[in-house]
């Protein structure tokens, strides 16, 4: 059965993208702990991380790096947290947070419901910051 990572992967469900290569995507989390949170997906569906070839985890580090350092210009903040948890979706993914303080990435609070609009202006803002 397919995650819903790869329905997005696969354009079945919308996403706020903000970039995409030839084996992973980056979008937003549209019930995000803080504004600009990104979830980087490799297109691969692989349940746990360490299962990815060991090329493959590398190469799904290398791909979020530059859209941490987007991400970071568009959404001043302190550092870009990351995340690997593996619980909520069935397809292995990394997320990117920006934070002001340690409880910004506490994945147990309370998360946000942004409007369509405001992901979408979210998204293009962090995209304006890719090289």
């Amino acid at each position: 059965m397919s995650s819903i990572f790869s329905k997005i992967i696969a354009g079945e469900i919308p996403c706020h993208k903000i970039y995409e290569d030839g084996g992973h995507i980056a979008f937003l989390d549209i019930q995000p702990l803080v504004m600009g949170h990104v979830l980087c997906v490799p297109k691969k569906e692989v349940d746990y991380m360490f299962d990815l070839e060991p090329e493959a985890l590398a190469s799904l580090w290398k791909f979020a790096q530059p859209i941490a350092h987007a991400l970071k210009l568009a959404i001043p903040c302190k550092r870009i947290g990351t995340a690997v948890i593996g619980l909520e979706v069935p397809h292995c993914h990394v997320h990117l947070v920006p934070l002001q303080q340690v409880g910004d990435i506490n994945f147990s609070k309370e998360k946000l419901h942004p409007s369509q609009e405001q992901l979408a202006q979210t998204a293009t803002l962090i995209r304006s910051f890719l090289d």
